[in-house]
């Protein structure tokens, strides 16, 4: 017999228990961790040690693409290479449609989240081994394709620990968000110094290692969660999936013979993730809009989600240039000299999670605090997408310097006002998805989301293409008046977005 826990404050009696598939007995007024579910820590866990490898990679991607054969670098266009950095970021949010799919239909999300986790570990160890571009190709399309698994998943195994209106669920999420920075903020830390000192594989190495502490923990802590999380909730039947085998088995020979006759190239590999993303999103939300095994009320909250998703985009089409232009800027104009050392350039990455580590509960705890009297989903949206368009305006004062003409305190500032802008936004983004999904597309409500991530990390990598130390004040004064206006728009239009959202808010 399992542990039947204590009932919640306020509760009358003891909610009903739910039995896992390991026989351990559960309960949504489980306040085990930090105030939630027990189970969270498994899926921090996991996620936290996903992240230090994710970003801990992406720290040291960039310049490996284009730091000289001397350097250990593969010596390529510097304008490319960040054409590539955006590209794969928007593969990795783009093939979370290909997790939440198999989640929804063949295996469950704590299954694709378990199988994910395998795969990521795997391309890590292929850029710490393989050589060259051989390395990139194969690392990255394995680390894409898991992240993107294990990214919808575990948002989703976080959903079932909480009912619709458990009032823990935004702080919950807030606290799974924890977890990711954590990640964030060791992983560029660690296979920054690591790359600094021995070299860019031994980074990649270190980043395969986090991944595999990841993996195990998972795997002991799996089965403490709840049936909820295995459920397959729209079956494929079987008599389709030959179909489904071959159509998939034809995408790959297309993107090979696009390949091959020089159609895709790493030029202009950005500009087919951007056109794929936007096709996949289109038809993600016909396919749900049109679906007959959809509510009235569930088709209301999906085109409520539409200007939602129109923000999101325009708010990561600009923070994820942490990972283009920001690296970038680091390199060649920031002052990096702390007391006589000079800090590696992946170290920057670091000050946005230093950030969310701090922010996060204090945002997490005003949410509870002020219950029902906090902002509606769409004003946070809102206001963090302005804030974000106020973010790259401050780089205008230090626009068009030379080497070193950056002061690192000034780089803080804006990181943290980027993480203002992120915090207002990344994780309510979570947590409404999973409110405003349909049930039989639960898992795909959430990728849908992530397209949105998706679609913002692309165009960050195809925007990067017209940065320079000239264009400076163009460049940061456009795209954050373009992130304020749309902010303002959707402030404005938020009292019909509330109606259409249909009491969720």
């Amino acid at each position: 017999m399992g542990e039947v826990t204590e009932p919640a404050p306020g509760e009358v009696g003891p909610p009903e228990p739910r039995v896992t598939d390991g026989g351990e007995r559960t309960t949504r007024g489980d306040h085990g961790f930090l105030g939630q579910p027990r189970a969270l820590v498994h899926i921090f866990g996991v996620e936290m040690w996903e992240r230090f490898s994710f970003y801990g990679m992406q720290g040291i991607l960039l310049i490996y693409l284009y730091y000289s054969v001397a350097e250990g670098g593969l010596g390529m266009d510097q304008t490319a290479a960040a054409g590539i950095v955006g590209a794969y970021g928007g593969a990795v949010y783009l093939s979370t449609i290909l997790g939440a799919w198999i989640a929804d239909r063949l295996l469950g999300s704590e299954r694709v989240l378990f199988f994910s986790a395998i795969v990521i570990m795997a391309g890590h160890i292929a850029l710490a081994l393989l050589p060259g571009f051989l390395g990139v190709g194969v690392g990255l399309v394995l680390v894409a394709f898991g992240s993107g698994g294990l990214k919808a998943n575990a948002t989703s195994v976080v959903g079932t620990l909480y009912d619709e209106h458990d009032p823990r669920r935004d702080a919950g999420f807030s606290v799974f968000y924890l977890g990711i920075n954590l990640g964030a903020f060791f992983g560029p830390l660690l296979t920054g110094l690591v790359q600094s000192t021995l070299g860019f594989h031994w980074g990649f190495a270190l980043a395969a290692v986090g991944m595999a502490i990841g993996l195990t923990q998972y795997a002991f802590g799996r089965k403490s969660l709840p049936p909820e999380a295995s459920v397959v909730p729209n079956p494929l039947p079987r008599d389709r999936r030959g179909l489904v085998i071959g159509v998939g088995a034809a995408a790959v020979v297309v993107v090979v013979v696009l390949v091959l006759v020089g159609w895709i190239t790493a030029t202009n590999l950005v500009l087919w993730v951007i056109g794929g993303t936007i096709a996949a999103a289109l038809a993600y939300f016909a396919v749900i809009l049109t679906s007959p095994r959809i509510t009235r009320v569930e088709r209301h909250r999906v085109f409520g989600f539409v200007p939602l998703f129109i923000a999101s985009v325009a708010f990561w089409s600009l923070y994820q240039q942490q990972f283009t232009v920001l690296t970038i800027y680091s390199d060649e104009q920031l002052n990096r000299d702390l007391f006589g050392w000079e800090m590696p350039v992946s170290w920057v990455q670091s000050i946005n999670p230093i950030f969310i580590i701090i922010l996060s509960g204090a945002f997490a705890a005003l949410w509870t605090k002020l219950g029902d009297r906090q902002p509606s989903t769409p004003i946070k949206f809102a206001l963090g997408t302005v804030i974000m368009g106020l973010a790259f305006l401050l780089f205008i004062p230090f626009a068009g310097g030379g080497p070193n003409s950056t002061p690192l305190l000034a780089i803080v500032g804006i990181l943290f006002v980027f993480t203002i802008a992120e915090l207002l936004l990344s994780p309510v983004g979570l947590s409404v998805t999973t409110k405003l999904a349909p049930k039989v597309f639960h898992t795909q409500m959430v990728a849908l989301f992530f397209l949105s991530v998706a679609l913002g990390t692309a165009i960050a990598g195809r925007l990067a293409e017209f940065y320079s130390t000239e264009t400076e004040v163009a460049y940061f004064g456009v795209l954050g008046g373009i992130a304020i206006v749309l902010g303002v728009a959707l402030a404005v239009g938020s009292r019909g977005v509330l109606r259409l959202m249909s009491g969720v808010r």
